[in-house]
């Protein structure tokens, strides 16, 4: 799942990042209050975390116009402002959660699951593509009975290829999703990741799942 973070207080933004990437999201950060609005516009993001006090343009009038553009992505606003007319106004403005800063990452952490959870019509908890199991909210994955254990780029790597299974993937659009980079024609990034992610769920099992379009990318499916 990713996240689109619109904080410019670069420790903060730098710490809430790590934290959500070691948790196996993938994680974007914008600055700026102009930025993050146009890109919460043209990237599907699974939910936004914005903070009120930005340059631009504040997190109130982000806000404000993605709801007016009917974009309906969840989000929690994330700020220091914690009088009670501030988050009524968050909360009016179609927010679906405020946390006051500072704050303790467990309990972030819980409400951004809580919040992917309610979106469960849009986004489902669990990808089964023949004997894989992916939870995603638990960040779990198994084939068969057989837990297999990930590190968070490859979870994130694999629930990519799920989400979207069938569909062959660009190594272009995976280094965007799951590495926030620009691919160059001779990184093997996406190739490495790949092969490791193959060796703990495809190689010990009969039935393999990602298979390599020549030329073109990678696809998740059951041949």
């Amino acid at each position: 799942m990713r996240i689109l973070i619109i904080e410019d207080e670069g420790k903060a933004a730098a710490f809430l990042r790590k934290g959500l990437t070691e948790s196996g999201f993938v994680a974007d950060v914008v600055e700026s209050g102009a930025d993050g609005l146009h890109r919460a516009l043209s990237v599907d993001y699974d939910l936004l975390i914005l903070d009120a006090m930005l340059p631009e343009r504040d997190g109130w009038s982000v806000l404000a116009e993605l709801r007016a553009r009917g974009k309906a992505l969840p989000v929690l606003f994330l700020t220091a402002r914690s009088a009670v007319p501030d988050r009524v106004r968050g909360l009016e403005l179609g927010a679906d959660d405020y946390l006051v800063k500072p704050y303790a990452f467990t309990e972030l952490l819980a409400r951004v699951r809580a919040l992917l959870r309610r979106r469960g019509e849009r986004q489902p908890e669990v990808i089964q593509v023949a004997d894989l199991r992916i939870d995603l909210l638990g960040h779990k994955a198994q084939r068969g009975a057989t837990r297999i254990e990930l590190a968070p780029k490859e979870f994130a790597l694999l629930s990519l290829l799920a989400r979207r299974q069938g569909e062959v993937l660009p190594r272009a659009v995976i280094a965007e999703q799951v590495w926030d980079m620009h691919f160059e024609g001779d990184s093997n990034v996406v190739d490495v990741a790949v092969r490791r992610l193959r060796r703990k769920m495809d190689d010990p099992f009969t039935v393999k799942l990602i298979h390599t379009v020549r030329g073109m990318g990678y696809v998740l499916e059951a041949r």
